[in-house]
């Protein structure tokens, strides 16, 4: 019996992978930065086809066109001859008469090192991106290495990495092999391909089991500033908590954290966060984050990926359940996606004892502050179904602000509306209970589908004035309901380049001052031409110095209204930095700071609501 049952067992394995995609990754015969792939085929049953990489994947909201990086493809048949090809973009390759066709073999570059080149193509988000650095480490982010093709992505890859004996792969995927020169792994279709990330590197990592999950953290610190030991602890408190607060929404049994340490003489990305999947988490921090920093951005940013293993990883609508990586089609619903995420990354914080209700609070400031930021009267769904393109993709970091704050504004109202019975976290959980990882919602239903769980129509009076609609979000109104205040204060005039100073940052490489895209330009800077890309770096003929930034400040803190002023800038150009002076009327512009605070003499009722709101607590 048992001989039957292994001989079936073989067969049926030897089956699979005759029906599978075979890719294989070379990580040991790698020349100019560059990895061979190659990508064998079971026997075709179109005559006419078309070969893609994407143009974007799920977790990312931009037009990345990972086929860019391709160089040198060349399509086989079954007796080894060329076949010829059609470059439609980037992205795509046609072939007609293609029933032949059976290997597909091509060299990809990395993203990293075009990171500071944006002249082209926006630079690719870092945790999305790849990196190739021979004998060091490999990123391997599979949907920059592996294409696919139309109407095949549900048949099975089995993908092999070729590397050196002394590297070892973080992955939360299973390998089924024991050389020390390959590992070999099989996924079920392109999806998971493009939901299992790996790192390359020489080993430095650590398991654990922490509430009831097996971790794995790989890092990669080029210096060998960091070992993977240095985080156990926070990454361990941190799990633990988000476990107890998700409770039964997140049944993953094991999940793989690469952390990838930028610095050294390594590419100079600056792309910093995390990229969520089903099992695991690839981040980008600098090596020169003191220690303590790093901790509370894993507690930060790994908490908000983790927290996409319930939303939307496993409860999501049409668009992302079949998602076309080709053309893809967005969600209505990145309030939830992602705002949602975020709050909860936030929430977990404070309802665990991670964080006090003043830090707390001053978080839900911050986020009020930055919103500000952005059109506060765009309907949050129509610029999440169209964040691809202009104007509404500009808008698309607001997700983590308004979006959070959103989920916060929900949270309150349910309460109110409950006694305290239902909050955000459970109108989730019912929502995942309803729908899960295979059964995806349709987009334009989810409000029905919300009302219809939570049993509250105000729900969707909710979401038509704030989330699909284009009322500004009350939040004064929302915070009083738990004993908050919205204290307001306006700053003196200041001179400077955005209208949030606390937004500035600063370029080692350039010496210059340097401002995110999405700040907003100051009065004098819009005046004088100035763009959000460019950099400072000098003031009436005062340079930056990072040893003397307060003498810096100080200056600009002299100057007048209408007072003539000099500003020498870095502009980029085609790829180049162009030395240029702006000259302009200085416009001093006041802030108008709003602090919330927690009621001196907050009711009975909002201090209840508050302690539930705070708690996680239903009485």
């Amino acid at each position: 019996m048992r001989k039957t049952v292994l001989s079936l067992g073989i067969f049926a394995s030897f089956l699979a992978n005759a029906q599978s995609v075979k890719t294989t990754i070379d990580l040991v015969n790698v020349k100019d930065d560059k990895v061979a792939v190659t990508m064998e085929f079971p026997k075709m049953k179109s005559k006419d086809i078309k070969f893609h990489f994407p143009k974007t994947v799920p977790g990312t909201y931009s037009v990345d066109d990972y086929g860019r990086f391709i160089e040198g493809i060349k399509f086989y048949d079954n007796k080894g001859q060329e076949l010829t090809y059609t470059k439609v973009n980037d992205n795509t390759y046609s072939l007609k008469n293609a029933q032949g066709l059976s290997k597909i073999s091509y060299l990809v570059n990395d993203s990293f090192d075009d990171e500071l080149d944006t002249s082209k193509h926006k630079a690719v988000f870092s945790p999305s991106g790849t990196d190739i650095e021979e004998g060091k480490v490999y990123m391997i982010n599979t949907h920059g290495f592996i294409g696919y093709i139309d109407n095949m992505q549900d048949v099975p890859y089995q993908l092999i990495i070729q590397k050196p004996a002394d590297f070892y792969g973080t992955t939360a995927l299973v390998d089924q092999d024991k050389s020390e020169n390959t590992d070999t792994y099989t996924l079920a279709n392109y999806a998971k391909v493009t939901d299992s990330p790996l790192m390359y590197t020489k080993p430095d990592y650590i398991t654990f089991n922490a509430g009831g999950m097996d971790l794995v953290l790989g890092v990669y610190s080029p210096t060998g500033k960091y070992k993977a030991a240095d985080f156990k602890e926070n990454l361990e408190k941190m799990v633990i908590a988000q476990k107890k607060f998700l409770g039964d929404m997140n049944t993953n049994k094991k999940y793989a954290i690469m952390l990838y340490l930028s610095g050294g003489d390594g590419p100079r990305v600056k792309g910093f966060g995390a990229l969520e999947h089903h099992e695991s988490t690839s981040v980008v921090l600098p090596e020169a984050m003191p220690k303590e920093d790093i901790d509370k951005t894993i507690t930060d940013v790994v908490s908000h990926e983790f927290f996409h293993t319930v939303n939307p990883l496993k409860t999501h609508s049409e668009e992302i359940h079949y998602f076309d990586y080709a053309d893809p089609k967005m969600s209505q619903h990145l309030w939830m996606y992602e705002g949602g995420t975020e709050y909860f990354a936030n929430l977990f914080q404070i309802q665990e004892g991670l964080i006090n209700k003043d830090q707390f609070l001053e978080r839900i400031g911050e986020k009020i502050a930055n919103s500000k930021s952005y059109d506060d009267t765009m309907p949050f769904t129509v610029m999440s179904k169209n964040v691809l393109v202009e104007p509404y993709k500009d808008q698309y970091r607001n997700v983590y602000e308004k979006g959070a704050l959103l989920a916060m504004c929900l949270d309150i109202e349910l309460r109110k509306l409950s006694n305290g019975e239902m909050g955000y976290r459970d109108m989730i959980r019912k929502l995942s209970q309803r729908f899960g990882e295979n059964k995806p919602f349709k987009d334009d239903k989810l409000i029905d589908e919300l009302v219809t769980v939570t049993g509250y129509p105000q729900v969707k009076d909710f979401y038509n004035k704030y989330i699909s609609g284009n009322q500004p979000t009350p939040y004064a109104q929302y915070l009083s309901m738990v004993g908050i205040d919205i204290k307001k204060q306006e700053s003196q005039p200041i001179f400077w380049f955005i209208k949030n100073p606390n937004e500035t940052d600063f370029d080692q490489k350039t010496n210059a001052f340097a401002f995110d895209d999405h700040s907003a330009l100051s009065p004098f800077a819009k005046s004088i031409g100035f763009k959000i890309t460019d950099q400072v770096l000098a003031l009436d003929g005062r340079t930056v110095d990072v040893k003397k930034i307060q003498d810096f400040i100080g200056y600009t803190r002299t100057i007048k209204d209408g007072q003539d002023v000099t500003v020498t800038i870095l502009r980029d150009n085609a790829g180049k930095k162009e030395k240029m002076t702006l000259k302009g009327k200085a416009i001093l512009d006041k802030m108008t700071m709003e602090t919330p605070v927690f009621k001196a003499n907050p009711t009975p009722e909002e201090l209840k609501l508050q302690t539930q709101w705070l708690t996680g607590k239903k009485s």
